[in-house]
């Protein structure tokens, strides 16, 4: 199942899902319905009441003040929710993995995270540590991919391995790349608003006062009715919870395993949860709200409620070989860990198992790409639709590589919340001649002292291969955006300033303006985003630009261009004839296209991307400029695709 057909079947389950709340809330509006109609019967006074005439205004009230009770908890509770992942995170005792991590577990997570990001083609996600937790577990959380934040406890930092800590970090990632972090937010909304109804009548119990001995009896019935159904609902709620999460649970393993190619790295995980004594339980903060959202069971469910698969299935599918004998053995080994090197990686769980040292990590393989040859070979078109969403472990080994090939300082400052605006800006001004004009620009919007900084990065800046800046763009962004909301518009502006300053917008400056606005955007407003659900006939003139624009920048013959764009017409709107779009401004095109675009349905995405792959691949060659706007494109349909590769 490819990655748009995934994005059907989650807007299908989340259709399913509030069904069933919706049906569950119905259901408990008519039983306290049931119980005032009780109560009305027993209290009614005829002459006071008018008969029957009271019960129906009586029965409205009712049913309007439970949905209200569920419906303003539940919005309560998804609007708290959208200051990001981060928030999550914070709430449950993370702290961010600092700015240069002295520790080695940190430098570790870091190094592998910013790997996962680089190879699916989404942004560096918030790195957070949940260091009161010696229990194996982790959780992936935010709204979309620009807000996103990982938290990994510190028991999983110190026991796993690097293989076994990244088979969690790429399950974590195929929550990401599978849309679930958003699905998981509204379970945890709505599940808030049946919990406030259940405590509303618990409260109104206890604090009862006054009234006539019959009216108190009344009053007792109904609070007792809207507690009872109340946490009802939650238990319904938890089940509904508890189907979706186990479904989605085994869907990334699998990808996980597709990711790494390490199956032997998630089940070592899976295998040190089931043997150690901590497991994957959370001890220190109450697990119940993101219970869903861990990567092992962080609660203690029983069967029924379970947010996650049998441990013992969940092993076997990754492994058939797998013996529950192992955990046994494991178990007995645990001790082991206790003399391991703060500064060296934890044995695997197989080493445990067998008494031996694991084998030091080989060198990741070189991987050919338009990263490393200014031009390669086309992927298919349908290889393209595949690979989205999809990295496989070539990508995995060439984002490695990639990350170890940029020079330290620019990390270094990447990483730093004060710098990271001057790694960007540097980026965007390291271009040959002069850059007086760009560092006078810098000074003026931002200050003396960023365009001292700046400037202080210009000559390294400069040796950077050009498929070496936008994954150090990406490394900048988690720092840059804990900057405060109004420097973040100012550095927007200055972008925009800075690639129209000689009059000569070059394709990667727009594309690294045009990807940190909408990271910026989604993270100033990460509730916004939503399924798109505009077919592709409504946005005609934009899907045809926006094709006529990169069959323009991919094709230096204009008959060559015509005819990639005409392949790639045919498959928008096949049996058409489409003319070749005059762009007399191929930057106001693509601003207009862009997010209008988003808002298509997945089927109308990928036909979109399969219609740009098809021009992209016409000469059979891909260009980086080709790349880096085909990669744009798909980043703000939020279609995440990975680098290009060279075809093995």
């Amino acid at each position: 199942m490819n990655f748009f057909a995934h994005q059907a079947q989650a807007r299908a389950k989340t259709r399913r899902m509030l069904w069933l709340f919706g049906l569950a809330v119905l259901t408990i509006v008519a039983a306290i319905d049931g119980v005032v109609v009780l109560v009305f019967g027993l209290i009614r006074d005829p002459y006071a009441l008018q008969g029957q005439d009271a019960l129906v205004p009586t029965l409205v009230t009712s049913s309007v003040i439970t949905l209200a009770v569920v419906g303003l908890g539940s919005l309560f509770k998804t609007m708290s929710l959208r200051a990001g992942g981060g928030a999550i995170a914070r709430e449950m005792g993370g702290t961010l993995v600092p700015e240069d991590p002295r520790d080695f577990h940190l430098k570790r997570l870091r190094n592998v995270v910013e790997e996962m990001s680089i190879a699916s083609g989404v942004p560096v996600p918030e790195i957070y540590v949940l260091d009161r937790e010696s229990g194996i577990n982790a959780f992936a959380a935010g709204f979309t991919e620009s807000d996103a934040a990982i938290a990994v406890t510190r028991g999983a930092l110190d026991k796993l391995s690097r293989d076994e800590l990244q088979g969690v970090i790429a399950h974590e990632f195929s929550h990401v790349l599978n849309g679930d972090m958003r699905l998981n937010l509204r379970l945890m909304g709505l599940i808030f608003g049946l919990m406030i109804l259940g405590l509303t009548g618990r409260k109104v119990l206890e604090h009862m006062r006054g009234g006539s001995k019959r009216d108190g009896q009344a009053l007792l019935l109904i609070a007792l009715a809207v507690m009872i159904f109340g946490y009802l609902g939650v238990f319904l709620g938890r089940l509904i919870k508890a189907y979706i999460s186990r479904q989605r649970e085994f869907l990334a393993d699998a990808s996980a395993v597709q990711f790494t190619r390490l199956s032997q790295g998630l089940a070592g995980a899976l295998m040190k949860i089931g043997a150690f004594q901590a497991g994957s339980k959370l001890t220190d903060h109450d697990g119940e709200q993101v219970a869903h959202m861990l990567f092992g069971d962080g609660v203690g469910y029983s069967a029924l409620t379970a947010t996650h698969p049998p441990l013992l299935e969940r092993i076997r599918r990754i492994d058939p070989r797998f013996d529950p004998q192992m955990l046994a053995r494991l178990a007995d080994a645990e001790h082991r860990l206790d003399g391991v090197d703060d500064e060296h990686d934890p044995p695997t769980a197989s080493a445990m198992i067998a008494g031996l040292a694991d084998a030091p990590a080989s060198a990741p393989r070189p991987a050919r790409a338009a990263a490393v040859n200014r031009e390669v070979t086309a992927p298919t078109p349908r290889a393209v639709i595949n690979q989205i969403a999809n990295p496989a472990l070539a990508h995995v080994e060439y984002a490695t590589a990639l990350r170890r090939s940029l020079p330290p300082i620019l990390v270094t400052a990447a990483h730093m919340r004060e710098h990271a605006i001057d790694v960007v800006m540097a980026l965007l001004a390291a271009r040959e001649g002069d850059n007086r004009a760009n560092l006078r620009t810098i000074g003026e919007r931002l200050g003396e002292s960023r365009r001292l900084g700046v400037e202080s990065l210009l000559e390294i800046a400069r040796t950077l291969h050009p498929a070496q800046r936008l994954p150090l763009a990406q490394l900048a962004m988690s720092a840059l955006k804990r900057r405060p909301p109004t420097e973040l518009r100012l550095v927007v502006d200055t972008i925009d300033e800075l690639i129209r300053s000689d009059g000569q917008i070059d394709l990667f400056e727009y594309v690294l303006a045009r990807l940190i606005r909408q990271q910026l955007d989604e993270t100033l407003e990460p509730g916004r985003a939503s399924h798109g659900s505009v077919k592709l006939p409504t946005l005609r003139s934009e899907a045809v630009g926006l094709l006529g624009v990169l069959a323009r920048h991919g094709h230096d013959d204009a008959d060559v261009a015509r005819r990639a764009f005409a392949a790639g017409a045919e498959v928008l709107f096949p049996g058409t004839a489409i003319g070749f779009p005059q762009l007399p401004d191929w930057m106001a095109t693509l601003d207009q296209a862009l997010p209008a675009l988003n808002a298509l349905l997945p089927s109308a995405k990928e036909t979109l991307i399969l219609a740009l792959a098809t021009t992209v691949g016409h000469d059979q060659r891909i260009a980086i400029a080709e790349a880096e706007l085909l990669r744009l494109t798909c980043s703000v349909l939020h279609c995440p695709l990975p680098p290009i590769l060279e075809p093995s």
